[in-house]
C-alpha cells in the first residue's frame, strides 16, 4: 500500500484521530494526519496521498467543502478516493450529495474499525477511480445549503427533546444530559456558522452575476 502513498486521515477530534491513525498503522499502512480541513489540504500539497478520510463536520473547512475543492482542483490529487465520515442524522440526501461530489464511501459514526479496515483495504486494492465531474460552485453551495437547513431543524428538535426531559429525570442522569445539551448546542452553532458563510458566497456569486 506504501508506494502508493500514505492514507491521510483528517478529523478534528483528537481521540478518534489517534484511534483511525493507530488502528491503520498497527493493520500496517503508512497514514498522516491533519486536524481540519486547511490542515488536510496543506498535507495533500506536501505529500500526495493514496486515500483521504476526511470528518465531515469540521472548523474552518468542513468535509463537503473540501471535497469540492479537491474535486475541483486541478491538481495531482483530484482524483484521489475519499471517504467522508460522520456521525449525526444522516438522510439519503446527505449521501447522495456527497457522492455527487465524487465520494467514494460514506461511513457513520461509532466506526466499526474491523469493518472499517476492510473497507479501505477495498478501496486501495480495487484501484477506485475517483474521477468526477466538478459540480457548479453556485449549485454545490444551493445543495449544502439544503442540507445544513435540514441539520439545523433536526438539531433543534433535538435540543427540545432533551430540554423537555431534563425535568423529568433523576438527578443522577442530569449531568449526562446537560452535556449533551451543551454538545448539542455546540453543534447547531457551527450549523449556524456554516449557513452564514454559505449564503455570504451565494451573494457574492450573485453579484457577479449580474454584472
Amino acid at each position: 500500500m506504501e508506494k502508493n502513498g500514505p492514507i491521510l486521515i483528517i478529523e478534528d477530534v483528537d481521540n478518534l484521530l489517534q484511534l483511525l491513525d493507530l488502528t491503520l498503522k498497527f493493520k500496517g499502512f503508512e497514514t498522516i494526519t491533519a486536524i481540519d480541513g486547511i490542515d488536510g489540504l496543506e498535507k495533500m500539497e506536501q505529500t500526495k496521498p493514496a486515500l483521504i478520510i476526511t470528518d465531515i463536520m469540521m472548523p474552518r473547512l468542513d468535509g463537503y467543502s473540501l471535497l469540492q475543492r479537491i474535486r475541483t482542483s486541478g491538481k495531482d490529487f483530484s482524483n484521489i478516493p475519499v471517504v467522508l465520515l460522520t456521525a449525526t442524522y444522516v438522510t439519503p440526501e446527505d449521501k447522495d450529495f456527497a457522492m455527487s461530489l465524487g465520494a467514494t464511501k460514506f461511513v457513520t459514526k461509532p466506526i466499526d474499525t474491523d469493518a472499517f479496515v476492510d473497507t479501505i483495504r477495498e478501496i486501495l486494492l480495487e484501484k477506485v477511480d475517483a474521477t468526477a465531474k466538478p459540480m457548479d460552485p453556485k449549485e454545490f453551495y444551493l445543495k449544502y445549503k439544503e442540507r445544513l437547513e435540514n441539520k439545523l431543524a433536526q438539531k433543534n428538535a433535538h435540543i427540545s427533546r432533551i430540554n423537555m426531559l431534563i425535568p423529568t429525570i433523576s438527578e443522577n442522569q442530569k449531568n449526562t444530559y446537560q452535556n449533551m445539551l451543551t454538545n448539542a448546542v455546540f453543534d447547531r452553532e457551527n450549523i449556524i456558522h456554516e449557513l452564514a458563510e454559505i449564503n455570504t458566497l451565494l451573494n457574492q456569486i450573485n453579484d457577479q452575476e449580474k454584472l
